[in-house]
């Protein structure tokens, strides 16, 4: 894990070495202070030499001096290291997610990405920048700082070393039992996450059924416990501070006990005990710090696993080894496809389709609630890989195709239209990003989509909003239709896309496909009959079954569920126009 986070530290290297470095010449020249004050007071101040008490005065300004330079410039080249790291860090974590195949979307919700993104990222950029500094400094300062006290009196330095032992089985009790905890703290995170972004993103929603309340006490719940899992976990990490200040304080006690002794019996100077209570102090400082560390870590360790994960997850779709760059033509074959989201196949949600639609072709897909729609045509672009059979578009096996060129040459207008920030004319250029204004503009007026377009102030430079909201459902409709359309596929997959205009735009749609696209194999996903009666051929299915094939004549003489569909929907039109 640690190995593979540390690949992204890339052209920062530099930057992580100097700063550990430069903090090895902060800590030396700090450390050096009480020993020439030692000097000052013993060779100076007792024998009444003031050329003494000025030489070695000299020497602990400039060891100062260069300590200060020192410690500004590793803070410096950490800051800038660690910030790198991690914006590196969240590239090749957003690089990798846009890899995924659904089937890895679907192991992780989209607030858990975020929260990886942001919260786990930036853990693990404070505890890089530590690691830089204090992760040297504190061990650094605590060797030389022990070094220094056993040079002065090996005796008195054993205090120091019995309270290391003491506390680090202390420390090492707390991470052990604090880490398991702050991981699932972690969890919590994307629970809240998905609270403020469901709320965010729905707000109409929410406004609109007057769930404003209902929504806060959820969010309060997400806060109120991941309060009550940092609680927990706190509640471990606050024994750190009691037991340094418990172990600080008898270490001054028993330095003050036995160095005052030691002065009586002429075995230690006066200068040498100063010296030995400010290492007492650098030193209970190191561990200290050390103990800050220990803290830092149990948390970052977590948010570096989470992000190690993503970092690690491998795509279930890649390309293969000499993949097939072009696309015949719009053809498509299902030759005893089945498919399930999990292993088993008791677990399969499409079973047994058997089915050849030739190029240019226009095919219906009609059925009821979760018989599996839509899971069958993103089998075509291979969003999804076939659990048993194999899916062939153009005459060619889908797993052998290069997936830019596949699904370059299929578009889908998916069931959940999705505008993003920015102009009309930046939406549709997602299907074609040379797109000139005049092909923007013909592919608009296929998808009826012109004609609200030019009675907007600004037109095609009118700025869509983040979602689409500053347009009705039917306008977002055609303007994805327009972008796929934008794309020239040699396959067109409809979802369920036509569902909010009314139908005699669908109709025109419809009629400009036929029209304008006669060669583009066009598959329309419907719950209105009106929408695909005039399709070559439409497909009924059933519960991951297909249940029938044939014309709109066909079905209605020959197939029960389209016959019941059929009637319910023209019962429905009858009352509409009496009333």
């Amino acid at each position: 894990m640690i190995q593979r986070l540390l690949q992204e530290v890339k052209e920062y290297k530099k930057a992580s070495l100097l700063a550990p470095a430069l903090m090895v010449g902060e800590v030396v020249m700090e450390l050096m202070l009480p020993f020439l004050m030692s000097f000052i007071i013993d060779s100076g101040v007792n024998q009444g030499d003031l050329g003494a008490v000025f030489k070695y005065g000299a020497l602990m300004l400039i060891c100062a001096f260069l300590s200060l330079f020192c410690g500004m410039l590793s803070g410096k080249y950490a800051a800038y290291a660690s910030s790198g790291f991690v914006k590196n860090l969240r590239k090749a974590m957003f690089e990798n997610i846009q890899k995924f195949s659904f089937a890895n979307i679907d192991k992780y919700s989209t607030s858990g990405l975020v929260t990886r993104m942001m919260t786990d990222a930036t853990n693990v950029q404070n505890s890089y920048q530590m690691i830089l500094r204090m992760c040297v400094r504190a061990p650094l300062m605590l060797v030389v700082a022990m070094s220094m006290t056993f040079m002065i009196n090996a005796k008195l330095a054993m205090i120091f070393f019995y309270a290391m032992i003491f506390l680090g089985i202390i420390l090492g009790f707390i991470t052990l039992k604090a880490h398991p905890m702050f991981r699932r703290t972690f969890r919590k995170y994307d629970d809240l996450n998905a609270s403020v972004q469901e709320n965010v993103t729905n707000i109409r929603v929410v406004k609109a059924y007057v769930k404003e309340t209902a929504e806060t006490n959820k969010f309060q719940e997400a806060a109120g416990n991941l309060k009550k899992m940092f609680m927990k976990a706190e509640n471990i990490l606050v024994f750190n501070n009691p037991v340094m200040q418990l172990t600080m304080y008898c270490c001054i006690l028993a330095l003050s006990w036995m160095g005052a002794q030691m002065i009586v019996g002429s075995t230690l100077t006066t200068g040498e005990l100063m010296s030995l209570f400010t290492y007492t102090m650098n030193i209970l400082m190191s561990l200290m710090m050390l103990s800050m560390i220990f803290v830092m870590l149990s948390m970052s360790m977590a948010s570096a696993q989470r992000i190690a994960e993503i970092l690690e997850e491998k795509p279930s779709i890649v390309n293969p080894e000499n993949p097939v760059m072009t696309v015949a033509d719009g053809s498509i074959e299902f030759d005893h496809v089945a498919f399930g989201y999990y292993t088993g196949k008791d677990k399969y949600v499409l079973e047994d389709i058997n089915l050849k639609i030739k190029a240019g072709e226009t095919i219906g897909i009609l059925g009821p609630t979760g018989s599996s729609k839509s899971t069958l045509m993103s089998l075509i672009p291979r969003l999804y890989d076939a659990s048993e059979g194999t899916v062939r578009v153009g005459g060619v096996d889908v797993r052998d195709y290069d997936l830019d060129s596949l699904r370059n040459s299929v578009a889908m207008v998916l069931q959940k239209n999705v505008l993003f920030s920015g102009t009309i004319k930046d939406n549709l250029r997602w299907g074609n990003e040379q797109a000139t204004d005049e092909e923007m503009i013909h592919a608009c007026k296929l998808a009826c989509a012109d004609e609200f377009i030019q009675q907007f102030p600004e037109g095609y430079d009118t700025r869509i909003e983040q979602g689409g909201t500053n347009v009705s459902g039917g306008q977002k409709q055609r303007l994805c239709i327009a972008r796929a359309l934008l794309k020239n596929p040699k396959v067109l997959i409809l979802d369920d896309s036509t569902s909010a205009v009314d139908t005699r735009t669908d109709s025109m749609i419809r009629k400009a496909f036929r029209e304008e696209i006669p060669n583009t194999t066009k598959l329309i996903i419907s719950q209105r009959i009106s929408s695909i009666e005039d399709a070559d051929r439409i497909v009924v299915l059933n519960e991951g079954r297909i249940e029938g094939v044939g014309t709109h004549a066909e079905l209605l003489a020959s197939n029960a569920i389209y016959q019941e569909v059929y009637e319910t929907q023209k019962k429905g039109e009858d009352e509409h126009e009496q009333a």
